[in-house]
């Protein structure tokens, strides 16, 4: 991810008011602790001010008279977006009105479940959108995978359903070269190919 998309990921988790230790932030932007102190500095110089406590329980929390304000969207917006998508004949266009419908319908969904929105970037919505679309046409995906433990690895998933943890998007999938199912985290692929080859749900629900 770029360096904007993790500073942004962090002042989100900071948000929600609770003190964030600087290994639990490494951990969760997948950064050395060093970054999250140079993150750090870089909200400061925004003039976004992030309070350090100190000691051995100690760590980051966002000031207190400090709020992020976010778009708020309706479904009028969706249908607008959806409407000129159809009529649109550039594909360059009709593009780039598909990735914003997609930011829209996520920021709605936010906020049903009385979520903030979630800050991404080119690459995550694509995987979203390519994952969605598997989804619900019922097709294979060959995913490139990053594990913190093994790296990066190639996979043949079937996905079974998307779902917010945490605010963060995840696909359950049937992981073909395991034969089990798992939880794949959206964030951690890195790339993402529909393959034309479908599967059917009910097989796998059998098996599980």
């Amino acid at each position: 991810m770029s360096k904007l998309s993790n500073i942004l990921l962090m002042l989100q988790f900071l948000q929600n008011g609770r003190k964030y230790s600087i290994k639990e932030l490494a951990e969760k932007l997948e950064v050395s602790e060093r970054m999250i102190r140079k993150y750090k500095e870089e909200l400061e110089y925004a003039g976004i001010l992030v309070d350090t406590i100190k000691g051995p329980y100690g760590g980051y929390v966002l000031n207190k008279d400090f709020n992020i304000p976010y778009l708020n969207f309706t479904n009028d917006d969706l249908d607008i977006i959806r409407e000129s998508c159809q009529l649109m004949k550039d594909s360059n266009m009709k593009q780039g009105l598909t990735d914003i419908y997609s930011k829209i319908t996520l920021n709605l969904n936010n906020k049903k479940n009385n979520r903030k929105p979630i800050f991404s970037e080119n690459l995550e919505l694509n995987v979203f959108n390519k994952v969605n679309n598997a989804y619900k046409n019922n097709l294979k995906l060959k995913i490139k995978y990053y594990n913190l433990q093994h790296g990066e690895s190639i996979r043949t998933i079937y996905p079974l359903g998307l779902y917010l943890f945490q605010n963060e998007w995840w696909v359950s999938a049937y992981w073909e070269e395991k034969e089990d199912m798992r939880q794949f985290h959206l964030k951690r692929i890195r790339d993402c190919e529909i393959l034309d080859c479908k599967f059917d749900p009910n097989e796998i629900n059998i098996k599980f």
